[in-house]
């Protein structure tokens, strides 16, 4: 993918983008051939750290520990700490489906297991099972509201599509978060498998980058 067609790309897009009621969200879209994604092994599923962050579309930060590790969670600013006894309460369908729709979850490894039990048949068809809490909190909690998921979507759905930043942006900062991505799922699928790539604002039209 060539630096200078993506930036100019992503000036376009921005220059188009009209006036909004909300910021827009700019988003990649990747188009492969030449993959059985019925194979699990081919199936993506990345865990990508925006280098330049989601622009202001940053989401909150579970933590699902026992009192030492939940304390020094909260002293790092996370939105919110679930103790292992209160693993069940969560399993209230209002509960969870808030927790998985607007929250990344973290987990002290060894309540992994007690996670899955109550929670997991909910969080694991939808991507949405914690990460396993290694390493330093506070890291993992600025790392985890960078991220973004890329899950294949199903057997045969050749297309990733991931948000990169949004229209409040500039494009080197956009342009930077959108290398990290290509790059993730390029070592995956390898570039010869990529068809084309486009990027979009929420309510634009694609823009062809390759």
């Amino acid at each position: 993918m060539n630096k200078k067609q993506l930036a100019d790309a992503l000036a376009k897009l921005l220059e188009e983008k009209g006036k909004r009621q909300f910021k827009q969200s700019v988003e990649l879209i990747i188009n492969m051939r030449g993959i059985d994604f019925s194979k699990t092994e081919n199936r993506l599923s990345l865990d990508i750290v925006l280098p330049k962050g989601k622009g202001g579309k940053e989401p909150k930060v579970a933590v699902i520990a026992e009192e030492t590790i939940a304390t020094q969670a909260k002293k790092a600013g996370v939105d919110l700490t679930i103790a292992p006894n209160e693993l069940p309460a969560y399993a209230d369908r209002l509960k969870i489906r808030d927790l998985a729709e607007n929250y990344v979850i973290l987990a002290q490894p060894n309540l992994m297991a007690q996670v899955a039990k109550n929670l997991g048949q909910y969080l694991g068809p939808r991507g949405k099972l914690p990460k396993p809490i290694v390493g330093n909190i506070t890291e993992l909690i600025e790392k985890s509201r960078k991220s973004i998921r890329i899950v294949s979507k199903g057997k045969y759905l050749p297309v990733a599509q991931s948000l990169v930043g949004t229209e409040v942006m500039g494009v080197d900062e956009l342009t930077e978060n959108v290398e990290a991505v290509y790059d993730a799922v390029k070592n995956k699928v390898t570039e010869g498998n990529i068809k084309s790539v486009f990027v979009k604002l929420t309510m634009g039209k694609p823009v062809k980058v390759a």
